[in-house]
C-alpha cells in the first residue's frame, strides 16, 4: 500500500537553524565558497536534517513517534540548498509492507530531491495498524 507523499522544504535559514541546535557548523552547510572548493555543487543540508525530516514523515505515517521500532537509511546523494528564498524540497513516499512478525509493518521510504534519490536502504519498521485513514486502511 502506497502512503500519502510528503514534501518538506529546506531552505538557507533552516541550515542556520539546524546547525546552532546540532553544534555543527561545517562551512559545507552555509558557504557556497568552501562547499565547492571541497568539490561539492554548492552548501548542503546536513544529513542528519535531512534523515529527521524523513523520520517526521515516518512518525507522521505510523500515527506517534513511539510507534516507530525502527529506522534507517544510506545517504546517497547530497541535498543542495541554494541561495535564495525558495530553498529545495525533500519529496518523500514510501510503500507498506506486511512483515512475517505480527503486529508490525516495515516501510519501504523513498525520499528525492529535484528528483534524484538521496537516501538509499531507507526503511522503517512501525506498529500496525497504521492509524485510520492512512492510504485508505483501516486501523
Amino acid at each position: 500500500m502506497e502512503l500519502p507523499t510528503q514534501t518538506f522544504r529546506v531552505t538557507r535559514a533552516d541550515l542556520i537553524r539546524y546547525a546552532g541546535a546540532s553544534g555543527d557548523f561545517n562551512p559545507i552547510h552555509w558557504s557556497d565558497r568552501f562547499a565547492t572548493t571541497v568539490g561539492l555543487p554548492g552548501v548542503i543540508a546536513h544529513g542528519m536534517l535531512t534523515m529527521a525530516l524523513v523520520g517526521r514523515a515516518v512518525t507522521t505515517w505510523a500515527g506517534a513517534a513511539d510507534a516507530v521500532v525502527d529506522y534507517g537509511v544510506r545517504f546517497t546523494r547530497p541535498v543542495v540548498v541554494p541561495d535564495d528564498d525558495s530553498g529545495t524540497e525533500i519529496v518523500v513516499n514510501a510503500v507498506a509492507r506486511e512483515t512475517a512478525e505480527a503486529g508490525l509493518t516495515r516501510l519501504d521510504i523513498t525520499a528525492t530531491c529535484n528528483g534524484e534519490k538521496v537516501l538509499a536502504q531507507a526503511r522503517a519498521t512501525v506498529r500496525t495498524p497504521l492509524p485510520t485513514g492512512v492510504a485508505g486502511r483501516e486501523g
